[in-house]
């Protein structure tokens, strides 16, 4: 159940098995599919405010704990959190639900397995709305500033040492890193996520999508000054945040290259976590773009400017 102080939405909870996994998924709503993919280090919970509007506005929505997170199951395997493997979870949580396509939204690591899904399945991929991560070329594209920012996913790869320092001291390192120093019981979040990746393998599933999907190598690839391949074709939104800490904005306004379907571009004020923090701005974002999944999209040439 969903909750606000003036509605209640009902949240239907199941657990679907894929490829020897559970994965544990939240449902509201009847009408066009949108599937909602969270990051690290999160879960289903993080989108509970546009569950509620998304599924009031007329929309189905399915929101799964990703493998790793949640009531998901965690395999200890590093191999078992590729991308491959990832992309498979939510084709399968789309079959089992029934879902030949839908929209798809996806925040920080669920917006990398988002453009993956799109560029891997488009024909599932009816409209695509990535927030703060841009196309996983535009990331090395993206210049130095983007590399330093992403200096602790290097850090992530070397197993176990980040799962010794980050919960020390009551999660100190991680509270002032990932939540400007939110103290315990300043947001409600930022203790989900703590008590989340305190239990047992918790916080190893989770660096595990690090430790399988990034190569050292990757930081150090400029722009080869080659044209990009545009390798989305569906109408894409892109929503980055002035006070993000860990992305730059131009790996998100340059993701426009890699995409040939109408591109819109949305810049919002505040931090990383936009779905939380943000969640009136986002929520009018999306039932203003999704509100058209209805319509057929008019490609446009990729130019960075707003498609409404």
């Amino acid at each position: 159940m969903v909750e606000n102080d003036n509605s209640v939405t009902q949240v239907s909870e199941e657990f679907v098995e894929s490829e020897g996994i559970t994965l544990h998924v939240a449902s509201a709503g009847s009408g066009p599919t949108v599937i909602l993919l969270h990051g690290f280090p999160d879960s289903s919970m993080l989108w509970r405010r546009q569950i509620r509007a998304l599924s009031q506005a007329g929309f189905r929505v399915l929101a799964p704990d990703l493998r790793g997170f949640g009531q998901s199951s965690r395999p200890a395997d590093p191999s078992s959190y590729g991308m491959n493997a990832l992309t498979g979870d939510v084709l399968t949580v789309m079959d089992y639900f029934g879902v030949g396509s839908a929209s798809v939204v996806g925040h920080d690591w669920g917006a990398v397995l988002a453009w993956q899904l799109a560029m891997a399945a488009p024909d599932r991929v009816d409209r695509l709305a990535v927030i703060s991560v841009g196309h996983p070329a535009a990331g090395p594209a993206a210049g130095p500033e983007q590399r330093q920012l992403s200096w602790y996913m290097l850090w992530f790869l070397f197993p176990g040492v980040a799962e010794k320092v980050l919960p020390e001291r009551d999660w100190k390192l991680f509270r002032e890193w990932g939540w400007n120093g939110s103290q315990p019981g300043e947001d409600p979040d930022c203790d989900r996520q703590i008590a989340d990746l305190s239990r047992p393998g918790a916080l190893t599933a989770a660096l595990n999508w690090y430790r399988a999907n990034i190569r050292p190598e990757r930081y150090f690839v400029a722009d080869d000054g080659r044209p990009p391949r545009a390798s989305i074709t569906c109408a894409t939104m892109g929503i980055w945040s002035t006070g993000d800490r860990f992305l730059n904005e131009a790996q998100m306004t340059g993701s426009r290259r890699y995409v040939s379907g109408p591109w819109r571009y949305e810049r919002l004020s505040g931090d990383h976590w936009v779905p939380a923090h943000a969640s009136d701005e986002l929520n009018r974002l999306l039932l203003d773009f999704l509100g058209a999944a209805a319509r057929p999209a008019t490609a446009t040439p990729p130019t960075g400017g707003t498609v409404r």
